[in-house]
This record gives structure tokens, C-alpha cells and sequence, in this order.
């Protein structure tokens, strides 16, 4: 009797654990499937991150001035190498790191006591860290000769080295990983206009950091089923990586050249601090050549300093000087202030009064009566004073603040690269501060001086671009360098569309009236006589500006600049130049007309040249 009560109760407890199991099971594999089959797939899978190359930047020709490369580093896994798991010891028992350091001393030629070193000694470095990076960047043959390794062990020969006998699994918890490396080909050429890539978006300079997001693709994954020691065994899914988005620059490299080879011969003749050199299309805003000296190589950031950085065309603002005097003729012109015919008396080389103190003429020159151009051409200080005190009396001040706020000055450009500097133009009636302060009000010096390039401080690409709606007929336009975004297989996706508006800045009647016979006379009568090119109507104007120092100015230094464009009759481009602190004690001049207008005179020479064989090599190409 107590046997079967024994057997019962052993029935009854079998039983309910069967019942028990089948209740686990369906709930298991019926109820909760698809979850624990996900939790199936985490655990054999591995996904790793394809990353996408990044888009190419090539000049207005196609040159290519930064694209990216497929590079490959090597890193070690600390804990693996020093504990490797369970399994791994059941199926290789005899595995060791030093087994791993030999191997890679074979490929790398780096003694293996470094490397074993560098193991044990990374892994007590921070608790936590695994990974290390051993060789950043290593050759195609060393690629290969890793792979070779990975996939054959048993004996391998390495040139050079001899041959080395491997144990199978020898290079378990040493992994290669791709990355995509930036290359500038260009190299200083392009240097502030391409910048250079960082490893954050807000460290990168120039087109890389304006264009970033372009630039940048969509990374891909492939998915693996791995075994126990996280092996791959296939690949089950794959998401191929999208590569970014192309940029063809207006930017001509051949132009850059000329530009950047005639700033530095000048900024080094006169043992200057420094030198900017734009060349624009006066129709499109369409920049054709950016330099800034000194400069960097963007393939060795960490020799480079801030300074040389800069883009000193668009983030460094400067007192205009007399290359300012144009902008405010025309403002005078359109506004009714004055005509070609007006005579304005100009003191025989002093003047001065209550309200604006005292102004001379440059060089200590003396003249009486003379029209705007005649102004113009002897660029004369008092002339431009007296100027802007008519359009005072005229129009009043904001009128002038409005005017030439028009013309972009005291804001930002739009040009596309970052760190763009606005300059200052206070406005008429001041800025009002937080304790109900007003700062910048004009007086009779703003009145007098602005009219001259003083109490205003702009930057290189301002000024060009008022000297581009000058020259187009006193259209806005924007200045920009990049032309369109391009993709292989779909040709030009977007062609960027870079002006402001219709609109008319000043009359089409004035900008030309400045431009073909003022401005062309003050390269034929004027200061800017060293620009002139026989058969080129070369037109432009001189200044030799001041530097403000602490609210005042340092009487022994300058920026002489010159502004120019050609030809007259219907410019094609315009160049500036400005060169800061060229040494006088060198005796040879420090003036715009003697240090700066030789220098646009040769760009804009060879540029118009070199823009006409290539329309030539166009039309003759399509013509066949």
C-alpha cells in the first residue's frame, strides 16, 4: 500500500512538472516568441557602422582641391588580449597576447616587447578602457598582409622579415577598422577658402564647416551572425553607405594662383604683416579668387596658429580709406547732393571748424576748385569732407547711415564661409545699451570723415561688392564661392541662384558715370596710374589708410589698398588688394598706388587672359 501511495505521489509530482514544462514552453515559443527570438538575434548578431565618404570639392574647372580616402588603423583590445574568454581557451588553450604581439611586430616592424608593453600597460591606464589605438594610417601592403594573417593561420612570409609560424587564432582581440581620411591636394592654395575637416562640425574650418551637412553622407551597416567569441560567420543584412553631396566652386584654381603668387611676392618685398587679394564677377558676386597671407597647411593643423587661420578678407575689418571715396560719390550723385559739373572748393589743403576739427589732404597737397572727378582723381580729403557735409545739409544724416547701408556695409555679406566679420557702421542716431547709454551717435567728425574712409570699418569682401554693383550698373549682388552642389550619377543637382534682388542700389546713369570716367581716369590721371594695362580700360581707385589704434590712428602705419576692375566699358572682374604695414623704412613707398595697384594690375591682367583663351578653347571645342 505504501508503494503505491510512493508511486502516486512520484506520478503526481512528474506530472505537474511535465504540465509545468509545457506550460514554460508554450509560453516560451507560442506566447513570448518574438521576443525571445530577438533576444536570440541580439546576442548572434553584430552590427558594424559602414561609414559614408564624403562628398568632393573641386574648383569652378573641376580640379579636385579636397576629396577623402579610405585609410585603414589598427586597434587592440586590452581584455581580450590579456583575459580571453572561456571558450576561446577551450578551443585554442595554448593562445597568448605575446603570440599577437609577435605577429604584429612582423607586420609593423615595432619590437614585440613594445607592444607587449604597451598591452599591460593600457589596460591599468583607466578602468573600463579596452580599446587602443596602435597604428593610425598603415599602407596597403601592411593591409593586406594583416588580412592574410587573419584569414591564413599556419605560416606566413613577410617581406623583409622572414617567414613566421602562427597558432591558429593569433590575432583574436586585434581588430582593423576603415575610416574615411581628408586630403586637400591644393594644399595652402586653398587653404581659407576649403578650410579643413575636424572631428566636430564647430572645429572645422572654411567650405567644411559652411557645407558640412552637404558634405557629410549617410553611413551604412552590415549586419553579421557571429559564433560565441563574437566571430563573424556571414553577413545577414547590409546597408551600403551614401555617399555626400559634391560642391563645384566659382573659385578658378588658376586665378587663385595668380592672386595668391602676386600678394605674397608683394607682402614679402615690402616686409608687410599681412595681405588679402579678392577677385570678383561684378554681375554674379561670384567669387573667382580668395587669398589671404599668411597662410597654413591644412594637412598640418597642428602647426598652425590662429592668426594664419583667418580668412583676413571676410573676418577681418580695417579703416577703407580713400578707397571708400567712390561709394560715397555715387551715394552723393543719386541722392541729387552733386552732378558731375558741381564745384566744391577745396581750401588749398586745410580745413577746419567747430563741430569736426581739422582735415589735411594726403601728402600735405593743396587744391581749390574742383568737380567730383577731379576729386576723385587727387583724392582729396577736404573734397569728400565738403561732400558729406552738403548731403547733411541735404538729406540729413540718416539719409547718409541709409544710403550707404544699402551698399552692405555695417552687416554681413551672406558669403558662404563662416566667421564672417559685419565691420561697423554706427548708425546715425547711435545704439542704445542696456543702461539707457547711446554709443556711436554721429557728430560733425562722422559727417566729415566717413565721406574719406575714416569712422567706418569694413572688410575686404564688403568693399569688393560695392565696387561690383559700381561696376554692374548699380545691381546688389551676393557674394558667393561655391556655384552648385553636384552628385555623379545625377550630374548638377542644385545651382545655387546667388542674388539679392532686382533692385537698384544707385542708378544705372551713376554707377557708370563712376566707373568709365572717374574711376577710369584715376587709373589714366590718377594715383592709380601704376594699373594701367594698354588695351584693357583698366579702372580703379588708390587709398593709403590710416591704422586706428585706441581711438586714434598710428601716423607710421597703413593698409595701402587699390580696388580695380577691367574693362571699363562692360567690367568683367574686379580685384582688390590690401597690404597691411608694408615697411617704410625700405624707402620704396607704402602708399595703394605704389604697393598695391601693380599688384591688381598683374591679376587682373593675367585673370582676363587666361578667362579668354578658355572661352575661346569653348567655342572652338563646340564648333567641331
Amino acid at each position: 500500500m505504501r508503494l503505491n501511495k510512493f508511486a502516486i505521489a512520484v506520478f503526481v509530482f512528474l506530472f505537474a512538472g511535465f504540465v509545468g514544462l509545457g506550460v514554460r514552453c508554450w509560453y516560451v515559443q507560442v506566447k513570448n516568441h518574438d521576443y525571445y527570438t530577438r533576444q536570440a538575434q541580439q546576442t548572434q548578431r553584430a552590427v558594424v557602422t559602414l561609414p559614408a565618404q564624403r562628398g568632393v570639392i573641386a574648383d569652378a574647372q573641376g580640379h579636385c582641391v579636397a576629396r577623402s580616402k579610405l585609410e585603414y588603423d589598427i586597434f587592440l583590445d586590452t581584455e581580450s588580449l590579456l583575459n580571453p574568454t572561456p571558450e576561446k581557451l577551450f578551443r585554442d588553450p595554448k593562445i597568448h597576447y605575446k603570440d599577437a604581439a609577435l605577429a604584429l611586430s612582423y607586420i609593423f616592424d615595432v619590437p614585440a616587447h613594445e607592444i607587449c608593453m604597451l598591452i599591460t600597460e593600457a589596460s591599468s591606464w583607466e578602468e573600463g578602457r579596452r580599446h587602443v589605438l596602435f597604428k593610425r594610417g598603415i599602407t596597403t601592403e601592411q593591409v593586406n598582409q594583416f588580412r592574410e594573417m587573419q584569414s591564413s593561420p599556419g605560416s606566413i612570409r613577410i617581406p623583409g622579415r622572414g617567414e613566421l609560424e602562427l597558432p591558429p587564432r593569433t590575432l583574436y582581440g586585434v581588430a582593423m577598422e576603415s575610416r574615411w581620411k581628408r586630403e586637400y591636394p591644393a594644399s595652402r592654395l586653398f587653404c581659407h577658402t576649403v578650410g579643413f575637416l575636424a572631428y566636430e562640425k564647430k572645429n572645422s574650418y572654411g567650405l567644411e564647416k559652411w557645407y558640412y551637412d552637404t558634405l557629410e553622407g549617410v553611413d551604412g551597416s552590415e549586419t553579421f551572425i557571429v559564433d560565441t567569441t563574437r566571430k563573424p560567420l556571414f553577413t545577414v543584412e547590409q546597408q551600403p553607405p551614401e555617399m555626400g553631396s559634391n560642391l563645384i566652386l566659382t573659385v578658378d584654381m588658376t586665378i587663385q594662383k595668380f592672386a595668391r603668387d602676386a600678394l605674397i611676392r608683394r607682402v614679402k618685398e615690402y616686409k608687410a604683416e599681412s595681405g588679402v587679394a579678392v577677385v570678383m564677377e561684378p554681375a554674379t558676386g561670384a567669387v573667382r579668387g580668395i587669398v589671404s597671407y599668411p597662410d597654413y597647411d591644412p594637412l598640418d593643423i597642428t602647426n598652425a596658429n590662429n592668426t594664419d587661420m583667418k580668412n583676413r578678407a571676410i573676418t577681418d575689418p580695417y579703416e577703407p580709406g580713400s578707397i571708400f571715396k567712390p561709394i560715397f560719390t555715387a551715394v552723393s550723385m543719386d541722392n541729387g547732393v552733386v552732378t558731375p559739373n558741381t564745384v566744391i572748393y577745396c581750401e588749398n589743403g586745410s580745413y577746419s571748424g567747430k563741430g569736426f576739427g581739422r582735415i589735411g589732404e594726403y601728402n600735405n597737397k593743396r587744391y581749390g576748385n574742383m568737380t567730383p572727378k577731379s576729386i576723385l582723381v587727387n583724392s582729396s580729403n577736404i573734397g569728400m569732407a565738403k561732400m558729406g557735409q552738403m548731403m547733411e545739409r541735404k538729406c540729413g544724416r540718416q539719409k547718409m547711415y541709409e544710403s550707404l547701408k544699402l551698399f552692405g556695409f555695417g552687416q554681413i555679406t551672406g558669403i558662404d564661409l563662416p566667421d564672417e566679420s559685419a565691420g561697423r557702421l554706427w548708425p546715425a542716431e547711435g545704439i542704445k545699451t542696456a543702461d539707457g547709454k547711446v554709443v556711436g551717435k554721429w557728430t560733425g567728425y562722422s559727417v566729415t570723415r566717413i565721406p574719406f574712409g575714416q569712422e567706418i570699418s569694413v572688410t575686404a569682401i564688403q568693399i569688393a561688392r560695392a565696387y561690383c554693383i559700381l561696376a554692374n550698373g548699380g545691381r546688389p549682388v551676393l557674394p558667393h564661392v561655391v556655384h552648385a552642389t553636384f552628385d555623379i550619377n545625377q550630374g548638377v543637382v542644385d545651382e545655387f541662384n546667388h542674388f539679392d534682388n532686382p533692385a537698384q542700389i544707385i542708378s544705372e546713369k551713376t554707377a557708370n558715370w563712376i566707373v568709365r570716367d572717374a574711376l577710369r581716369s584715376v587709373v589714366t590721371d590718377g594715383s592709380g596710374n601704376r594699373a594701367d594695362l594698354e588695351g584693357y580700360e583698366v579702372f580703379g581707385k588708390t587709398g593709403t589708410a590710416n591704422i586706428a589704434v585706441g581711438g586714434g590712428f598710428d601716423e607710421r602705419s597703413y593698409v595701402a589698398s587699390f580696388v580695380g576692375g577691367a574693362p571699363a566699358s562692360k567690367p568683367e572682374l574686379i580685384v582688390l588688394v590690401s597690404i597691411r604695414r608694408p615697411d617704410r623704412s625700405l624707402g620704396k613707398g607704402y602708399s595703394g598706388g605704389v604697393v598695391a595697384s601693380p599688384v591688381v594690375a598683374e591679376i587682373l591682367k593675367k585673370s582676363l587672359d587666361y578667362q579668354r583663351n578658355l572661352d575661346k578653347r569653348i567655342i572652338d571645342s563646340s564648333a567641331q
